[in-house]
């Protein structure tokens, strides 16, 4: 199911001078731009207690949550890039805690197994709930625990909306599991190329944005995810965190080169082996080498003496 989401406000449609816009300047066209989606590029921004107003507006964008619960937001680890000089890869997923004590807990996945990752899910938002109780403590002591998954790739393949909310629902009865969990998803490769005015589209364009040119559109559209803008400009000067990313970068590659390379090895494993059977079928050498893919000299190898 989806919510109503609040209408954005929008600017003029004047075509973008990129050198006047806030939070610009010409030294980024020398600097590689950084997409928000980037899971530790988000998790560093968001995270951040300098950018609580942001955050917050990210929140409303997704969340029917009371005025109230607002007014105070707990962050864990809010000091997050300051603590990044020895580990640059133990980055934690967003979690907080809003003024009713309901849990938050934000995460991002540009890569999707659907199957995996609504298990995953599942399993995350339950350890948040008992991990609010102890022995002797009583039940009333556990908060709503709300998990926001962003994926790049599609993940719930049924529906076309780029944003769900899950509840514990009776489907026969038609009625609601009490207020205990709530999993909301937001699909940045659902987004739709034109705006659908709502404050939800801008900021899940804000964090899917590949370039500055999209980062204007955006500011120009949006005076409140504009203020974000110019933030993330900021937060992507400071060479500590363009450090931090290509960290991460760099364990992407190296993690792609190796699950590559295993698929390889895993293929080369079983051409050789459909060539060992070929072979005791008798079948000739050439054909085997058709079959397989395999070199002659690979198929010769797996001859016995």
């Amino acid at each position: 199911m989806t919510k109503g989401k609040k209408q954005a406000k929008t600017s003029s449609n004047n075509p973008i001078d990129r050198k006047q816009v806030i939070g610009y300047n010409t030294d980024m066209e020398e600097k590689k731009f950084l997409s928000v989606k980037y899971e530790e590029l988000f998790k560093l921004f968001f995270a951040d207690e300098r950018n609580e107003e942001e955050l917050v507006g990210f929140l409303k964008s997704v969340l029917d949550l009371p005025e109230d619960d607002y007014h105070k937001i707990e962050i864990a680890d809010p000091h997050l890039l300051r603590e990044f000089a020895g580990d640059k890869l133990a980055i934690i997923d967003v979690k907080l805690r809003t003024a009713s004590g309901k849990i938050v807990h934000i995460e991002i996945q540009l890569k999707v197994v659907p199957e995996y990752l609504a298990k995953r899910i599942v399993l995350y938002g339950s350890k948040l709930v008992a991990e609010q109780i102890g022995s002797g403590d009583d039940y009333d002591s556990i908060k709503k625990v709300i998990s926001i998954i962003i994926t790049g790739e599609r993940f719930i393949k049924d529906s076309p909306e780029y944003h769900h909310c899950f509840i514990w629902y009776d489907v026969k009865a038609k009625v609601a599991f009490p207020d205990v969990v709530e999993y909301h998803t937001l699909e940045l490769s659902k987004l739709p190329k034109k705006a659908d005015g709502t404050e939800l589209y801008d900021w899940a364009k804000f964090i899917a944005a590949e370039s500055e040119e999209e980062m204007d559109e955006i500011a120009q559209r949006n005076p409140e995810v504009s203020k974000a803008v110019v933030k993330y400009r900021e937060f992507t000067a400071d060479e500590r965190v363009r450090a931090i990313h290509e960290q991460h970068e760099k364990a992407r590659r190296d993690q792609a080169a190796k699950e590559k390379h295993a698929q390889q090895k895993g293929e080369k494993d079983k051409a050789l082996e459909i060539a060992r059977k070929a072979i005791e079928m008798g079948l000739p050498t050439g054909n085997i080498v058709e079959l397989t893919g395999l070199t002659f000299e690979e198929v010769l190898s797996q001859k016995s003496p």
